[in-house]
């Protein structure tokens, strides 16, 4: 069962859109009546206008982009006995070839923090591993999972896949990026139970204005792994 949620995110660029329209109206029309502000400060190119206009821009970014989340758990899975869990390897689709070892590690000490699933050394999961004679260890077959986990004594097997990782430019404008997906396999059945995405960073709308290179790697990183994290618990 997939779920696609609206967030807040897009009842409250429409409440700010309205704000700013409303605001800016009132704003123009009061210092017209006192002949404190003349038409040409509305004129193209002037500061005010280009202000306003960045307000109305971000706002309309906010309604226009509405921040979704998809992510399936199988309703037949009791989540409750998942106690142990192996993190693999992720896919690295990237063209840093690091992404994908610093995003596993990034998800696999937050996620132990968390406190309520104990993950496996990375040592016991490549032991394991080659016990089970697995050929790919970030895209292992179910009947891999399956003996794999009869090694290990895990309950589930996590695999991910590393989309975006990295700097990315528009014209002047750089900013960095994280988009990964997860999914989460059934360790007796090879079965997938629980699967969820996030994407941070990117060139936004504020910065394409006044310019910046948007948050660091690290920052984001850790947004997208706890924003993966609290989709699944």
């Amino acid at each position: 069962m997939y779920i696609s949620k609206l967030t807040g995110k897009t009842i409250t660029g429409y409440v700010i859109f309205k704000f700013i329209m409303i605001m800016a109206g009132k704003f123009v029309s009061s210092f017209k009546k006192l002949g404190l502000v003349s038409l040409d400060v509305f004129s193209k190119g002037s500061n005010l206008r280009k202000f306003i206009l960045s307000l109305v821009i971000a706002s309309l970014a906010a309604c226009s982009a509405p921040s979704y989340y998809d992510v399936y758990h199988n309703p037949a899975m009791d989540f409750d006995t998942v106690k142990t869990v192996a993190i693999m390897p992720f896919e690295n689709l990237t063209d840093d070839k690091s992404a994908a070892e610093r995003v596993r590690d990034v998800f696999t000490n937050i996620f132990l923090s968390t406190g309520q699933i104990y993950v496996i050394p990375t040592g016991e999961v490549r032991r394991g591993s080659l016990r089970a004679g697995i050929t790919n260890l970030s895209t292992p077959s179910a009947e891999e999972i399956i003996k794999f986990a009869s090694i290990t004594k895990v309950n589930v097997v996590i695999t991910g896949v590393v989309r975006e990782y990295g700097q990315v430019r528009s014209g002047p404008t750089s900013a960095n990026i994280i988009s990964f997906s997860l999914q989460m396999i059934e360790a007796q059945s090879g079965k997938i139970i629980w699967t969820a995405s996030s994407t941070k960073g990117g060139i936004s709308t504020l910065d394409r204005l006044f310019g910046g290179g948007g948050k660091p790697m690290n920052d984001i990183t850790e947004e997208a792994v706890n924003e993966i994290i609290n989709k699944y618990f």
